[in-house]
């Protein structure tokens, strides 16, 4: 086995030496795309149980080795670890020794063999005999530094996990935090389903929908924004607890926090309201947090490993009242000023707006600017204007509603309600919203749904994106999605 790659090298140049190998080992009798083959052990199972004098069977990609002459060092692993491989080149007989010779870095290889340590203590398979698996015929990144590029990073994300063991640990941690979460629901008696993707009327959000067509059906169709209305309608059919971990569609703006297309939890609870349901998101973070980040310190870096943030996430978490953190930020008078002196306060706090906002999404943009991004550590924010939330229940009074919206991390991780269940009144609530930029559509077929008597109930949504991002400290919400939306480059 020997390094192919020279610096002067084109990419043109690596792939027709890796071809030519390709020929050889086909010349030589070897399959180079191998087939099925047994392993005893996966290459990190092997190191954390490691013993010596083990008759093992490891396969995975070569990553790296070091020619020895008579001998040579490489490892194989996947995206879970790897373990160290060695070969006495001078036992090898003159069939093996050709095939080995075509063999390089990015390969898949499956090695036979006892385990044994080195003098420097490092677990070894020692190989008495090889399987090509899978011959690459494209090299992999730089060893040292990995893929740099963040578009090449983003758009070719194979690149980026096999040559980047942070990257590929971020996806690793959150599988296994979607598995916690089901856990945690299923522990608490709740039910998972599975609700439509497709809708003839998107609801549940103020969002633009994606919009397709049904040609057997010959009608108009939207990819979901949210599938809460479905939910609500399991709570009218008898389930008290119920949650879908979904898949949402929103044609909107694409950034750093939003990717048309993201992962949300929604659950509903019978009996409950948006106070249980705070208490329930509050102990279902700090779960993920004692068991994935090592306690509930959570320490965001740069790129040199230097901390730029730590996100306390100690319990009891913060709650504040959603009009007075917008007084704290725009002043004690915003709320007592006139609609046009708030638009003109925007502008002096340098706050973007447009024409068309109605004056509760002004006020709403002052909250994300100036509160929202500015909010790191968890704050619940309670009882936010009416009219935002048109499928919650009102508090006395009629100009908040019972619900809250967890910020960490500047940005929202979860919203959580108390779910209005009077029937004439969403129907009023939907028909006469204010109007402005983002509105819901009014599905007339939710609320017979809800003349057949929905019980009182809390309901959250967590930001599954997002939320990752806030545990693992990634920067933006491609560092946690494996395959985001990029724009085409032709």
């Amino acid at each position: 086995m020997s390094e192919t790659a020279q610096p002067q090298s084109t990419e043109a140049e690596l792939i027709a030496v890796r071809r030519e190998k390709l020929g050889k080992l086909r010349e030589l009798g070897v399959d180079p795309f191998g087939a099925a083959f047994e392993t005893t052990h996966t290459p990190i199972g092997l190191r954390e149980n490691f013993a010596e004098g083990l008759q093992v069977k490891v396969a995975g990609r070569v990553n790296g080795w070091r020619n020895m002459g008579k001998s040579c060092f490489f490892h194989v692993g996947d995206i879970h670890g790897q373990v160290q491989g060695f070969i006495s080149v001078k036992e090898l007989s003159p069939e093996d020794l050709a095939i080995f010779e075509c063999l390089e870095r990015g390969d898949w290889l499956g090695i036979e063999g006892e385990t044994f340590l080195t003098r420097t203590g490092e677990p070894t398979v020692k190989v008495a005999k090889f399987t090509v698996l899978s011959k690459s015929l494209r090299p992999m990144p730089d060893k040292w530094h990995g893929v740099a590029d963040r578009e090449i990073k983003y758009r070719k994300r194979h690149l980026d996990l096999m040559s980047n063991e942070e990257s590929a640990a971020v996806f690793v941690t959150r599988s296994r935090m979607v598995a916690e979460i089901r856990s945690f629901f299923h522990e608490r008696g709740y039910l998972e389903v599975e609700t439509p993707m497709l809708q003839d009327i998107p609801g549940g959000a103020a969002a633009r929908p994606f919009e397709t067509y049904h040609n057997a059906l010959g009608m108009p169709l939207t990819m979901r924004i949210a599938p809460e209305l479905f939910l609500k309608r399991l709570l009218v059919g008898g389930f008290t607890k119920v949650f879908e971990l979904n898949r949402n569609f929103r044609n909107e703006g694409i950034s750093r926090r939003h990717n048309p297309e993201f992962t949300m939890l929604e659950a509903y609870q019978a009996f409950a309201d948006f106070e249980i349901m705070a208490d329930l998101v509050e102990t279902l973070v700090c779960r993920l947090a004692e068991k994935f980040c090592g306690g509930l310190k959570i320490e965001h870096k740069d790129e040199e490993g230097n901390v730029t943030r730590t996100i306390n996430l100690e319990r009891p978490w913060k709650r504040a009242n959603y009009h007075d953190l917008i007084a704290e930020a725009a002043g004690a008078d915003f709320f007592t000023i006139t609609a046009e002196q708030r638009r003109q306060r925007c502008e002096e706090l340098g706050v973007q707006i447009s024409e068309n906002m109605e004056d509760h999404e002004v006020i709403q943009q002052v909250f994300e600017k100036k509160v929202e991004e500015h909010s790191f550590d968890p704050c619940f924010v309670t009882r936010v204007s009416s009219e935002l939330v048109p499928l919650a229940k009102v508090t006395p009074g009629g100009k908040t509603v019972e619900v809250y919206e967890l910020i960490i991390n500047g940005q929202e991780i979860s919203p959580g309600y108390s779910e209005l269940n009077d029937p004439d009144v969403q129907r009023d609530r939907l028909e006469h919203q204010a109007g402005g930029e983002e509105e819901q559509k009014v599905d007339y077929d939710f609320i017979e749904t809800l003349e057949h008597g929905m019980p009182p109930a809390g309901g959250i949504g967590i930001g599954i994106d997002r939320l990752i991002m806030m545990l693992t400290g990634a920067p933006t919400i491609r560092d946690v999605i494996l395959f985001p939306l990029l724009k085409r480059k032709d």
